[in-house]
């Protein structure tokens, strides 16, 4: 399984990213999928998940202001961030959480930089 990560970017503040997220090697319909990131000197944080059912849950920091989506016959995965703030810089990371049996296996993308300039 290979998560493909893209569309970072340098943006200036209450502008507009939409990250994707290509998955290779396994359908993504029924498997969790999420976006998480890390600033510098921060640990990884949670940003936002979406759940096979449709269900979707996001932290309180970016909400109504970042969407996750997903395309399952593309097997990708949206985060579209809007409003942006300068707080809102990092590395973004796409991840699968894949169910095998009674296991859970995390993967992760390579990270995409998203700058948000004041």
């Amino acid at each position: 399984v290979q998560l493909q990560a893209s569309g970072g970017g340098l943006a200036q503040a209450g502008g507009s990213l939409r990250l994707s997220c290509v998955v290779s090697g396994r359908s993504i319909s029924n498997d969790g999928m999420g976006w998480y990131r890390q600033a510098p000197g921060k640990q990884r944080e949670l940003v936002a998940t979406a759940s096979s059912d449709g269900s979707t849950n996001y932290a309180d920091s970016v909400k109504d202001r970042f969407t996750i989506s997903r395309d399952d016959a593309k097997n990708t995965v949206y985060l579209q961030m809007n409003s942006l703030k300068s707080e809102d810089t990092a590395v973004y990371y796409c991840n699968a959480n894949i169910r095998r049996g009674s296991t859970y296996y995390s993967y992760w993308g390579q990270g995409t930089l998203v700058t948000v300039s004041s």
